[in-house]
């Protein structure tokens, strides 16, 4: 049986922090045992306007406060995400149905995250001149003012983390934030906000409320100067819309359905392991999780044995420790969703090669890991995102064959390439249509770069979070440009004429020293 979930103690102080004051609940299930949580308060359309508007009187201050004392609040939230990890993880996996070790990579993204914008924000902000019109004659700066007030609609699979890859840099950038949780990860963004909180965020600063994603949802986009959304591509395309019409923009990082693809000069049992990780990490309810592997066929009897050996090994379970290798579905939906997916690939022809059931024995939403063949185009798992713990392996006669299947997508979120070259993987990696590219790891090479952008092309999103580009989107840039009075710029027709030749000179002298 899983181990005992977070201590039901902990759970009304922690929900005391949403705005709610509906009166409505709604139960939150605990994914490893079936059992009903907690009795969720949601929150209501007024509650979302009562949050924005006292998170943008708290802004003030906050903006007003600089970015010296930004970098040393986030610093000691940093501190803080490390050092209450074992709770936080314990709430991780009690929510998520995920693993220790992928409950902890959570704490790690987020405490890298954070550390990545207190430090570098103030830099990255910073005042800077630019090239004048014309050089001497005109001086210009370029400066950045925070936008706001930052909505953040964030999904369940990935509740810490992907939280904070979005309320962090809208903080260090002197914003706030008003956050809509999904029920299922309220409690883990809630407790790591409480260390953000104790660091010296001001609880007003960052609002949080939960219920119907229609309601609730819409309330945020139509109350933010900015929009952060996380989720389907049906649901971000509507938020962005929504967004558009009132010239508010907006960031959505939506679905994928992943490839990766095996060149014929791995060794095929080092990559088969390292592959495995890519597809069930977090049960495939991941966005950026491997879905589709298409191998060489040169290596395929290989790779496909020692990947099938590999995954049929995986330890399955529940308990609040590293015993497990791969853990549970989130919910019956999704449980719903992975066997529909399966049972409708097998009714069409596909093997499984191992996996293909659930496992009510450990849980009630427990399937385990599934490795398919034979996957063709009338399948559901073929082109649609299944978010779970199935990948269909394609056999592949060339690399030109392999780059174009990868591409046939109408997503294009994240790839992969294993190769014994990581000279002829790069070359690959440049071929393929994908926000990220993972050359000998499937996903977490560039999830863990926080100094990178991370996002999508195609329907997989719009815009980019991380880096100094997950920055910039929540600050407007300001140009201040200045006449130093060394020459007039002339204003009558006769002044044209005297100067015309002058300045057509420096444009000349310009282009001939490869000057700007």
């Amino acid at each position: 049986m899983p181990a005992s979930s977070v201590g039901h103690a902990d759970i009304p102080d922690l929900v005391h922090d949403l705005s709610s004051s509906s009166g409505a609940t709604a139960p939150v299930i605990a994914p490893f045992t079936g059992e009903v949580l907690h009795d969720l308060p949601l929150s209501s359309a007024g509650d979302v306007a009562d949050a924005a508007a006292t998170a943008r009187a708290a802004q003030r201050a906050w903006r007003s406060a600089g970015p010296a004392h930004r970098r040393r609040v986030l610093l000691r939230a940093h501190d803080l995400l490390l050092e209450r990890r074992q709770a936080l993880m314990d709430t991780l996996q009690t929510e998520t149905g995920k693993t220790r070790g992928q409950a902890f990579e959570e704490i790690f993204s987020g405490a890298s995250v954070t550390r990545y914008y207190a430090v570098s924000a103030a830099g990255a902000l910073a005042t800077r001149g630019r090239r004048g019109g014309i050089p001497l004659v005109v001086r210009t700066r370029v400066s950045y003012q925070p936008k706001g007030l930052i909505g953040v609609i964030t999904p369940w699979n990935y509740p810490l983390s992907l939280s904070l890859m979005d309320v962090v840099p809208a903080l260090a950038a002197g914003n706030a934030v008003i956050q809509k949780a999904d029920n299922q990860g309220v409690l883990s963004i809630l407790a790591s906000r409480r260390a953000f909180i104790d660091a010296g965020v001001p609880a007003a600063l960052w609002g949080v409320v939960a219920g119907d994603g229609t309601e609730i949802g819409n309330a945020v986009v139509d109350a933010a100067d900015y929009v952060c959304f996380t989720g389907s591509t049906a649901t971000g395309t509507a938020v962005g819309l929504r967004a558009a019409a009132r010239l508010v923009g907006a960031s959505l990082e939506l679905g994928g359905k992943n490839p990766l693809i095996v060149l014929d000069d791995v060794r095929p049992a080092a990559a088969a392991k390292d592959a495995v990780y890519s597809c069930f990490s977090s049960m495939g309810q991941l966005c950026v999780s491997i879905e589709r592997i298409y191998v060489h066929r040169a290596v395929a009897d290989d790779f496909t044995t020692a990947f099938v050996e590999r995954v049929g090994a995986l330890s399955i379970g529940g308990a609040l420790d590293y015993s497990a290798d791969v853990g549970s579905l989130t919910s019956a939906a999704q449980l719903g969703r992975v066997t529909a997916h399966v049972d409708d690939a097998v009714a069409k022809g596909a093997r499984v090669l191992t996996g293909g059931r659930p496992r009510p024995d450990l849980g009630p939403y427990f399937y385990e890991p599934t490795v398919l063949a034979d996957v063709t185009d009338d399948m559901l798992c073929a082109a649609t995102e299944t978010f779970g713990p199935v990948v269909a392996i394609h056999v592949v006669r060339s690399e030109d064959e392999a780059v174009a299947a990868a591409n046939a997508s109408e997503f294009g979120l994240n790839a992969s390439v294993f190769s014994g070259s990581r000279r002829r993987a790069r070359a690959v990696a440049d071929r393929l249509d994908a926000g990220s590219v993972n050359i000998n790891e499937g996903y977490r090479a560039t999830f863990s770069s926080i100094d990178a952008p991370m996002g999508g092309m195609k329907s997989s999103g719009l815009g980019r979070r991380n880096g100094r580009e997950g920055l910039l989107r929540f600050v407007e840039a300001r140009t201040v440009a200045e006449s130093t009075g060394l020459i007039a710029l002339p204003r009558t027709g006769r002044e044209f004429a005297a100067m015309t030749g002058i300045m057509v000179a420096v444009l000349v002298a310009l282009r001939a020293i490869g000057r700007r």
